[in-house]
């Protein structure tokens, strides 16, 4: 569904590329977390995936960035719009600012469609009640919270239906009970079939919902794999990301001299890899 191949990416005004030969292919359906330390290249990336790159910043682009088999340059920005929905990291710049309430809001992009009236209504009602806003439809979207609005920029895109979401740090602004909400639309989208690219910084969550990991640092992709293969690898522990916090206790008790059978990155693995090499613990 996306694919790079030897990707590089100079803002006009930067002399040094944000982007470095990077080569990676994500499936249909998977879902691709992407983490590193600020300024690593992560939003790049993403807005390179998103056709932001190099249609809206310009710079220099080198290599092919193809989503569904087709090479990024020959899209136009609209049509690539319909493919991948794109939700930025701060939820108070995606309110498009014209429109009172939530249910118009997340309609917008449908009518910009030209979709029929009698459809829109049908699919903004279905994406409130599936990200539980309905309760919000009458509210006008510069009031709500941060963590409601986030919810809102979600709809926003989620009822567009494109087969790609590309997601920026989505919690950075929100509680922990805003961010386990967002996390559940994130885990809906993905029994949907959704093709999903996160930035995230909370490794605990990305342990637990990810597919696979691409680790950037300073413009290059350093590692990439399955979830549990990255935070297994004792390469990762130079980049100086953190680790699940499951996974912390695991090494601390691996470097004390116990051999366990297994590297956990979920909370309940712990208890499990106990087990097996003869410490009894109960959940």
């Amino acid at each position: 569904m996306i694919d790079l191949k030897n990707v590089s990416y100079r803002y006009p005004v930067s002399d040094d590329f944000t982007l470095k030969n990077i080569s990676f292919s994500i499936e249909k359906g998977k879902f691709t977390a992407i983490i590193g330390n600020n300024g690593s290249g992560k939003t790049t990336l993403c807005n390179t995936i998103r056709g932001f790159v190099p249609h809206f910043y310009k710079g220099d682009l080198e290599g092919n960035v193809l989503v569904d088999q087709v090479n990024i340059t020959d899209y136009q920005l609209g049509q690539l719009g319909e493919k991948v929905g794109y939700v930025f990291q701060n939820p108070f710049i995606q309110v498009s600012g014209v429109k009172d309430n939530v249910f118009e809001e997340v309609a917008y992009g449908l009518e910009n469609l030209g979709v029929p009236v009698e459809e829109i209504k049908a699919r903004v009602e279905e994406v409130l009640k599936l990200v539980k806003i309905e309760h919000l439809r009458d509210k006008n979207p510069f009031g709500l919270s941060g963590g409601q609005r986030q919810r809102v920029a979600l709809a926003s895109i989620i009822v567009m239906d494109p087969e790609i979401l590309v997601i920026d740090e989505p919690t950075s602004q929100l509680d922990p009970i805003g961010t386990e909400q967002i996390f559940d639309i994130i885990r809906l989208m993905k029994e949907r079939g959704k093709t999903i690219v996160l930035v995230e910084h909370k490794m605990d969550l990305i342990a637990e919902y990810a597919d696979d990991l691409l680790v950037m640092h300073e413009g290059e992709l350093v590692m990439q794999g399955s979830v549990r293969e990255v935070f297994a690898n004792p390469e990762f522990e130079k980049y100086e990301i953190q680790y699940p916090h499951v996974t912390e206790v695991a090494l601390q008790l691996q470097k004390s001299g116990m051999p366990l059978s297994f590297l956990p990155i979920r909370d309940k693995e712990l208890t499990q890899a106990l087990n097996k090499i003869g410490v009894s613990v109960h959940d």
